[in-house]
């Protein structure tokens, strides 16, 4: 039988091929989303996204996010609420991290890996 993570993971993957999902030493599982595209005003079209789903998923919440290391706005500054000097925990990997939350709480019957890559894609909307 598949996990919901799993379940939820292929939901992902067809939105976004080439999915992959790792599994730390924690439990915690780091979910890495290669090719999201970017609306202008950022310093490329499209970026990878890493995020991670903690060992209580889906009772426990997704919060934050990675992109790519290089990533900027337009101008070349740091987007607010984001970080270049955070990296990955467990893993060490570089990224532009991004301290964003739900702006409801999150609801295991309702919310799922895809709806939190919406609310990236919604930060990511948000040119500051």
């Amino acid at each position: 039988m598949m996990s919901l993570l799993d379940v939820q993971l292929g939901e992902l993957t067809e939105r976004y091929p080439g999915v992959a999902a790792t599994r730390l030493p924690s439990g915690t599982t780091l979910i890495t989303v290669p090719g999201v595209r970017l609306p202008a005003g950022w310093t490329k079209a499209q970026t990878t996204i890493r995020f991670l789903v903690p060992p209580g998923y889906p009772y426990a919440a997704l919060d934050c996010f990675w992109a790519d290391e290089d990533l900027r706005l337009a101008g070349g500054a740091v987007p607010a609420n984001a970080s270049a000097t955070n990296p990955i925990p467990e893993v060490g990997t570089p990224g532009l991290w991004f301290s964003w939350h739900l702006a409801q709480p999150w609801n295991p019957n309702r919310d799922s890996l895809s709806s939190w890559m919406n609310t990236v894609n919604d930060r990511l909307r948000q040119l500051k």
